[in-house]
């Protein structure tokens, strides 16, 4: 049974699958709908994707305007750093981030809610990050946050990354302040 870890945000978790190991490697369940319903998510995950990525590069803050996503985050090779921003309109901890390291080596995987944007920066050499929706991916709905944006404060762990690489989309994205999100 893997432990669910309720962070400081309400709604957002922290996964540690219970891993069995033995000669032949390792076994866990990424996913199993009666222990998150047990643990207060009742989500209904519709798509699952996959990136790969290279040292440095910064994927988000992103969001969907209104076919909001929850999503259940993991990487299957390499380290990143992943925040979770809360936009939902009637929360204490409006505009406030949390952020956890998930790696191939601790398997820990990131609960995000329906109401947050989401993104990730890339520590190690490449990574394949992988993450199950609760709604479909739909291009005229996507909203995003600047990532550096200093209202929110997010503490990006750049010591060693020579170069933050960001797409033309996410280096163009408003302040928090300037687009007043609330999902």
């Amino acid at each position: 049974m893997s432990k669910f870890t309720e962070t400081y945000i309400k709604g957002l978790y922290v996964i540690e699958p219970s891993m069995f190991k033995d000669a032949r490697g390792y076994f866990f369940e990424s996913y199993n709908q009666k222990d998150f319903h047990k643990n207060g998510i009742d989500a209904n995950f519709k798509q699952d994707n996959e990136s790969y990525s290279r040292k440095g590069i910064l994927r988000g803050l992103h969001f969907q305007k209104e076919h909001q996503q929850g999503k259940l985050v993991r990487v299957i090779k390499g380290t990143v750093y992943d925040v979770a921003v809360d936009l939902r309109k009637y929360s204490l901890m409006y505009g406030r981030y949390y952020s956890v390291i998930l790696s191939e080596e601790n398997k820990k995987q990131f609960y995000i809610p329906e109401g947050f944007a989401h993104g990730f920066l890339v520590l190690s050499d490449e990574a394949i990050f992988s993450y199950k929706c609760t709604d479909f991916y739909y291009k005229d709905e996507q909203g995003g946050i600047l990532w550096n944006d200093h209202d929110i404060g997010i503490d990006w762990p750049v010591k060693g990354i020579n170069e933050i690489i960001l797409n033309e989309r996410d280096q163009s994205w408003s302040l928090l302040r300037e687009c007043r999100v609330e999902l």
